[in-house]
């Protein structure tokens, strides 16, 4: 697929070895990435592999490079080890997390579309915390956090701590749930 190139970059690893990274438009005005890798072989001629992801599948190769940069980032904490991080991958896909679902049913794009009025109070957190974690979707632990803290109201004062005690809130998500909680209360009791 050839395609007019609206922005290219490229780099090599080694001399006989080169990585294109090409944005490309088609002559209908569809929009893809192509990714080519160029291997110069023993007798000076090239083969060339590529991959092609089209702009209605630019969020899910975001949202997987991303998951893939966040893991091997923490590569070997924990002890853990590739193979934990591939069966963790594993299980992100057989649970299908957020960003596979149906935009219809996405919290953020329905808040986008309908408003706020619309959400269920775990899919208002699950906006605000944004993520999840491999084995379970910010909305499902948006829900155990409200059923265990007793609503809204349970979240209310609580600290670092013991937002943290729920697997997938680290200390940057819990400060955004308490500075939310605080504004809350602010406007709750006239103190604006």
């Amino acid at each position: 697929m050839l395609g007019n190139v609206l922005m290219s970059e490229s780099f090599s690893s080694s001399e006989k070895r080169h990585y294109f990274l090409d944005f490309k438009k088609t002559a209908r005005d569809s929009k893809f990435i192509q990714i080519s890798r160029s291997d110069q072989q023993s007798d000076g001629s090239y083969t060339r592999s590529f991959v092609i992801v089209f702009e209605q599948d630019f969020h899910f190769l975001v949202s997987a490079m991303s998951s893939l940069f966040h893991h091997s980032a923490h590569l070997g904490e924990k002890g853990k080890t590739v193979q934990d991080l591939y069966n963790e991958q594993v299980i992100i896909q057989e649970r299908r997390g957020i960003p596979n679902w149906d935009p219809a049913k996405k919290p953020r794009e329905r808040l986008f579309e309908h408003g706020t009025d619309v959400l269920t109070d775990g899919e208002l957190l699950s906006v605000l915390i944004g993520s999840g974690t491999p084995g379970e979707d910010a909305v499902t632990l948006s829900n155990r956090m409200l059923k265990s803290l007793g609503g809204f109201s349970g979240l209310i004062g609580k600290d670092i701590s013991t937002l943290s005690k729920f697997n997938g809130i680290g200390p940057a998500k819990a400060a955004t749930i308490m500075a939310v909680m605080g504004i809350a209360k602010r406007l709750y009791l006239g103190r604006e």
